[in-house]
Order: structure tokens, then sequence, then C-alpha cells
């Protein structure tokens, strides 16, 4: 017996479609990369440098506009604690010649919670450092007194 060739079967072409499949889009406008697409991310783009430049700068010229802040500096000199409730801060005020200050003074525990506080106002002086103790009255025991800040009135 002699085997007979079978005819090969006809397989449809990948390249071709045919009439019952759908045209596939281009890979493109599948995954949305389109000219409007294009030119509204560049739009968003150019949109969101301006917005960050025009806030930069806000925020230098805010920043920058109260000068009168870098005039003024403290420091602290000593602190004493007389008794159970009470400390004695020591401290210098260097600021321009005729200019208020006001200064909020703390007592720390030794856990560091605040058990007295006083906002003191000084007049402008004549002298550029001034030299200043105040007292504060607290409600526990007292490990410390310290200048909390000093601003310019």
């Amino acid at each position: 017996m002699t085997a007979t060739p079978t005819p090969p079967v006809p397989t449809p072409s990948a390249s071709a479609p045919s009439a019952a499949t759908p045209r596939v889009p281009t890979l493109d406008t599948r995954y949305g990369r389109t000219p409007q697409r294009k030119r509204r991310d560049r739009w968003l783009l150019i949109g969101g440098a301006v917005a960050l430049v025009a806030i930069v700068t806000g925020w230098v010229f805010w920043a920058g506009w109260d000068n009168n802040q870098a005039n003024l500096e403290t420091t602290d000199t000593a602190y004493t604690i007389p008794d159970d409730h009470h400390v004695d801060i020591s401290f210098t005020i260097n600021a321009p010649p005729g200019t208020p200050v006001t200064c909020a003074l703390q007592a720390l525990n030794e856990d560091f919670a605040i058990v007295g506080w006083r906002i003191v106002e000084y007049p402008g002086s004549e002298t550029r450092v001034t030299s200043h103790t105040e007292s504060i009255r607290t409600i526990m025991t007292p490990n410390t007194g310290l200048i909390n800040t000093c601003w310019l009135t």
C-alpha cells in the first residue's frame, strides 16, 4: 500500500484581515498617544512650570519683605532657681536703638514641660545691646529658664 499524499490545509493569513474581523487600530491610538494628547500634555507642563515659578517668586518676596527681623538677636546668659516656684532668667537683647522688643520667656521642668511662661515688653533703648533679668513664677519646680522667642514691636 502506498500512502497517498494529503492535500495541504489552507490556513488564514495573519496579515490579511477577513471581512468578519474588525480593523485593529494602531498602537498609538490604542494607548492614547494621539496628537491632541501630546498638545494637552505640553500645555499642562507649561502651566505647571509657570505656577511653580509664580509660587517660588511669591515666597522669595514674602520671606525677604520684613528685613527687620534679621536685626534682632537674643542670648540666654544665665538662670537661677531661688525657690520651688520661681526662676530668674538673665539674657541680652541685640536690637536697633530705639526699637521696642517683646520677648516670650519660659520655665521648663526636668521633663521639658513648660511650667511657667511670661511675655515681657521692652521699650526702645539708646544702645544696641541691653541686658535684662526677669523672674518667672512657676506651677512646679523648674529645671531651667530660657527665652522662647523675641520679636520687634
